[in-house]
């Protein structure tokens, strides 16, 4: 397979602006194997598609967690955020993929990234998710019971207006230690 050798417009210091990649389609379909050659034959796994999703923001919205241990392996920023100011950690905790938080947290990721206007915490995503694994986890590493998202409140109010009583729980029980 022949890797592209485009001419990039740098963005940042996270990578360059292209269409998807052969990366970025690898990750998103969990082709290990594919990435991983893809990786040893020099393809960055940082370029930003142009909508600012790096290939581990695609492995972690599929929950593919091998992937994101290929990526990570080979120096993806582990906090990029897309357009949306989301970070793959909110991606894998919207996705309910306990694998892939637990790596990207191992990694560093942070549990209370900085809120934006367009983007909830990595805990509101989890609770819209009713991803209750992800969300103990979560509270474990730390993440702001308290984060206020404009569209949705509070990580308690977000699982509570949609009904993820498991998460409700995991909230109310940390809130009580």
């Amino acid at each position: 397979m022949e890797i592209e050798h485009m001419q990039p417009y740098f963005f940042g210091d996270i990578g360059c602006w292209v269409e998807r990649t052969e990366v970025h389609k690898a990750a998103s379909l969990g082709q290990a194997s594919q990435l991983q050659h893809l990786i040893q034959s020099g393809a960055s796994v940082n370029l930003v598609a142009v909508d600012s999703i790096t290939p581990l923001h695609e492995a972690c919205l599929r929950g593919q967690a091998q992937c994101v241990q290929l990526l990570l392996d080979a120096g993806a920023q582990v906090d990029a955020r897309n357009v949306d100011g989301s970070t793959p950690l909110c991606d894998a905790c919207s996705a309910g993929s306990l694998e892939c938080v637990r790596l990207l947290l191992d990694r560093g990721a942070k549990a209370n990234p900085a809120l934006t206007s367009r983007t909830a915490s990595p805990l509101h995503e989890a609770c819209v998710g009713g991803n209750s694994d992800c969300v103990e986890l979560l509270i474990a590493m730390g993440a702001c019971l308290e984060a206020y998202d404009l569209y949705y409140g509070t990580p308690l109010h977000a699982a509570c207006v949609n009904e993820h009583m498991n998460c409700v729980k995991v909230l109310l029980n940390a809130e009580d230690q």
